[in-house]
């Protein structure tokens, strides 16, 4: 990737691409209902290559405990939209004010092994940025090159012989260990792209 996408391109390949639905939960072990829930994909530009902003979340959190995810989490019932849910989410959670981030669209959703349906939302962040890190839920925040993630050497599949679903590691990255949805979020990202 010589020439890094533009804002504009990003969100034309978005809403072109046909976005695939995905559960980690067979269709019968889908508890119901299922909460709505939202991430935010915060992009960044910095050295002249987008990179993506990841949190890996304290061991004190009731979900998904010292995993890499994206800011986000449940609905309240005074968001009126995802968008809303993945901006006042990753303001809670890492500082990032909703005027500041330039949403460029939207991924499939997806539901979770922790009864989530999350819709991951696409937005630019701009770089550098002051980060106000809520320690209670995020334990470090961090980003990584779209060129290393898109890179297919980079991560594998397998499947999971309990559940039968498919599921995506990416190999280390600067100590980080980026698998399950949030990796899942990441490959669907990429290839909406093009790039993978």
């Amino acid at each position: 990737m010589s020439e890094p996408l533009t804002e504009e391109e990003i969100a034309r390949r978005l809403r072109q691409f046909q976005h695939p639905g995905y559960s980690e939960l067979a269709q019968d072990a889908v508890k119901k209902p299922l909460r709505p829930a939202a991430v935010l994909i915060p992009l960044m530009r910095q050295a002249d290559d987008w990179h993506i902003l990841y949190t890996r979340r304290t061991d004190t959190v009731e979900h998904h405990k010292s995993q890499v995810s994206f800011p986000g989490g449940a609905t309240d019932p005074g968001d009126r939209s995802p968008e809303d849910t993945a901006l006042r989410e990753a303001q809670e959670e890492v500082g990032i004010r909703p005027a500041d981030v330039h949403v460029l669209g939207r991924l499939g959703e997806m539901v979770t092994i922790s009864n989530f349906m999350v819709t991951p939302i696409v937005g630019v962040v701009p770089w550098p940025y002051g980060f106000t890190v809520h320690t209670v839920e995020v334990g470090r925040v961090f980003s990584m090159p779209l060129t290393w993630l898109a890179t297919r050497e980079n991560w594998q599949e397998f499947v999971r012989s309990e559940t039968g679903h498919s599921v995506i590691t990416y190999f280390p990255y600067d100590g980080e260990l980026l698998w399950g949805a949030t990796a899942r979020m990441t490959v669907n990202f990429v290839r909406a792209l093009g790039l993978g």
